[in-house]
């Protein structure tokens, strides 16, 4: 008897449109990929799982689906209302980022409806065109980004306005006379908008603080601390609690802690760091072991939970570091005084400590609270010298530790750690502010000392709790804790990277079964030293994701481990403070938190170490362009850094600065932007500026304001045009 044929053999193109469709309109909140819709609908053939593909690219293209990642459909409601964040474009128009995670939508200028960059608005979604990209309108701002702008003051008879940057915002700010609050024509000020009428161009503004002239250090680095919504002072009142707490070192609190107090302890940090929050501790055990001992400054002994000092930590969530200061997250008396381990001071920690062979295999841990006396407070430079020659103060301890912390680097690596060595910009500045020169600094062999013994214990207090190693039931429910999270280097965009470097006669394979990470090591250890090291190593960064804090653990892939957090650094960052009260209460036996509420928090602690980086670039960058305006009209060799658009990045290799030539200053050709090859192409010449190529150029202009280098090239240059 013959086989009966099935249903899915016989389906047409028509049906499984029909059905196809009635399957998103069903579940309008849902996508699916041409997997999912061919075992829904029951199509199992491989031709009809190939007419489910056809189909879906046609109700893509006909505007009745969207695509919200490569091969997975939506169904695009027409005349939808979707809710997102602002991304404005250098020319006024915007890209709304959707809530939901579907695709951007374009905004003219004429529809954005006083919406700014970054503001959480309503669009109102229009139905797809054929072949457009999604378009819309903002039809209500649900949550302004921000409310106050730092511009320059510009007074007109009996008004003015505070004139931001167009980066930031498109629209100048009215101040009436009345509202100027003491700030005079050309000084840098804070504004706050109180007001936008429905048919005013501009927002109505009061200030609300005066920064000071433009130009002068001190107001440039707080403009530039407002410009990302960072505080640029402490508030007294915060000042006046930290005044009132005591170091509060006294025997009934030793006793509750392990003594270590007679162990050789120090500390290494940069020359001007004045919060110590790390020590170190070494001392050999009778069966020829190693104890070493990690100290971290036992900050949230001191900052109570709902304190005004705790609030303002959270708010903060991490110490800026600028060009020439630190704005601490703590007051002062907590970051440099009680809380920093000085020498031939008692401090209370929390210490991690390990035994350790002479292998560097770690064989038992401990991890509580501690009190130490530091011996020593030594610079970087101090320590390195002492590597380097063998003689100092504590050379043995040193020359130990460092030994074994190269064997733990060792270790690292061959899991499949990332080594990334970059060079650092630093200036030297003169009491007013002013950059002298430009310096490099490298990580030594120093550094690297302290860094690896610092990810020991992350590492080490992360797997106590997320392995359940603090419980003796070790299979009961892991506890929320705070991981920092690193995702795997996305595949599209490490694939474009891998094409890149086979230009330059690099592959990026893996043999056997190891991993992408020991494969681009291969790669960056094969670069070092030659022309192409600076460019190759800056695209491998950008190939990586970011690393965030998150209560949901993925593990560090660029550090290759499994577990990892965040428990060393906090006078400087809010995280390590959340886990040092984490640890305490696991260690206790107390219950879990609620996940939730920390991951609220882990969000903001990311969000507010990204605005310290930027503000942290900004403030360089303003420096690099002071260091170069007398600098004019002279000739630089330099490598392209950078391709877009609207020009060509180039980077000195003199001093590390970065400037742009605008791509209409590239007059001998029409040139267009490949983006995956990371070149811009002359369409009738067929010239090419690629990323990595060396380029002479001239200074053209330097603009403070804007904090932009302009270069040209220099057999184009014409004396005299700078002016």
């Amino acid at each position: 008897m013959a086989k009966k044929k099935s249903k899915s053999q016989i389906f047409k193109k028509a049906e499984i449109k029909k059905l196809t469709q009635g399957l998103f309109t069903d579940n309008p909140k849902r996508s699916f990929n041409y997997k999912q819709v061919s075992g829904i609908i029951g199509v199992k053939k491989k031709t009809g799982r190939h007419l489910v593909q056809v189909v879906l690219q046609e109700l893509f293209e006909n505007g009745y689906l969207t695509e919200v990642a490569t091969g997975k459909y939506k169904l695009l409601a027409r005349g939808a209302y979707v809710t997102g964040i602002v991304d404005m474009t250098s020319k006024g128009s915007a890209y709304i980022i959707p809530d939901d995670g579907g695709e951007d939508i374009f905004v003219p200028q004429s529809c954005l409806n006083k919406a700014l960059n970054g503001d959480q608005v309503k669009v109102y979604h229009y139905a797809r065109r054929r072949h457009h990209q999604p378009e819309g309108e903002v039809i209500e701002i649900i949550k302004r980004k921000r409310e106050n702008f730092v511009g320059v003051v510009e007074i007109s008879g009996d008004f003015a306005f505070l004139v931001v940057d167009s980066r930031v915002m498109h629209h100048d700010i009215f101040i009436p006379k009345k509202a100027l609050n003491g700030a005079l024509n050309g000084q840098k000020a804070i504004a706050k908008i109180v007001d936008w009428p429905d048919k005013a161009k501009n927002p109505i503004g009061e200030i609300i603080d005066v920064l000071g002239n433009a130009g002068d250090n001190q107001t440039e680095m707080h403009a530039i601390l407002a410009d990302f919504n960072l505080p640029y002072r402490y508030p007294e009142e915060v000042d006046n609690a930290a005044e009132e707490i005591q170091p509060g070192i006294t025997e009934e609190e030793v006793a509750k802690r392990r003594d270590l107090r007679d162990v050789l302890t120090f500390t290494i940090d940069p020359k001007d760091a004045k919060d110590f929050d790390d020590a170190l501790s070494l001392r050999q055990l009778a069966n020829g072991n190693w104890e070493v001992g990690v100290h971290i400054a036992d900050v949230t002994h001191y900052v109570k939970p709902d304190s005004i000092i705790e609030k303002e930590a959270y708010n903060r969530a991490t110490s800026v570091y600028l060009v020439d200061r630190v704005v601490p997250m703590l007051p002062e008396r907590l970051s440099n005084f009680i809380c920093s381990l000085r020498p031939n001071e008692e401090k209370l920690c929390f210490s991690a400590v390990f035994e350790i062979d002479a292998e560097a295999r770690v064989l038992n841990s401990w991890v509580g609270r501690t009190v130490i006396l530091s011996d020593r407070r030594f610079t970087y430079e101090e320590a390195q010298e002492i590597l380097d020659t063998g003689n100092g103060d504590h050379a043995e301890a040193i020359k130990t530790l460092d030994d074994l912390a190269k064997k733990l680097r060792d270790q690292r690596f061959k899991k499949g750690a990332i080594g990334f060595e970059r060079v650092e910009v630093k200036f030297e500045i003169d009491e007013t502010g002013k950059p002298l020169s430009v310096y490099f600094k490298e990580s030594k062999d120093a550094n690297k000392l302290i860094e690896e013994f610092m990810l020991l214990a992350n590492k080490k207090v992360a797997e106590l709790v997320g392995k359940n190693e603090i419980s003796e039931q070790k299979r009961g429910h892991v506890k929320t804790f705070i991981y920092r999270i690193h995702d795997q280097p996305d595949p599209d965009r490490f694939e474009t990277f891998s094409a890149f470097v086979r230009k330059f006669g690099y592959e990026i394979r893996t043999q056997g079964d190891e991993s992408i990470s020991i494969a681009l090591n291969r790669l960056l250890n094969q670069v070092e030293g030659k022309t192409e090291q600076n460019i190759v190593e800056t695209l491998a960064v950008r190939t990586m994701a970011k690393a965030i804090y998150s209560t949901h653990n993925i593990g560090h892939y660029g550090l290759a481990f499994k577990h990892y957090t965040h428990f060393t650094s906090p006078i400087r960052r809010y995280p390590d403070m959340m886990v040092h009260r984490l640890l305490e209460r696991y260690l206790d036996g107390g219950r879990s938190v609620n996940e939730e509420k920390y991951e609220q928090m882990c969000e903001h602690s990311s969000d507010m170490e990204q605005l310290a980086a930027d503000a942290e670039r900004a403030s360089i960058k303003y420096k690099q362009v002071e260091f170069m305006k007398d600098k004019v009209g002279q000739i630089f060799d330099g490598v392209i850094s950078g391709v877009t658009e609207w020009g060509v990045y180039v980077e000195l290799n003199e001093n590390k600065c970065e400037g742009m030539i605008p791509i209409r200053d590239l007059d001998d050709d029409f040139y267009r932007f490949d983006e995956d090859n990371y070149c811009l192409i002359g369409r009738k010449y067929n010239k090419k500026y690629q990323l990595g190529d060396p380029l002479k150029v001239v200074i053209a202009k330097a603009n403070l304001e804007k904090k932009q280098l302009d270069f040209s090239l220099a057999d184009a240059f014409i004396p005299g045009s700078e002016k």
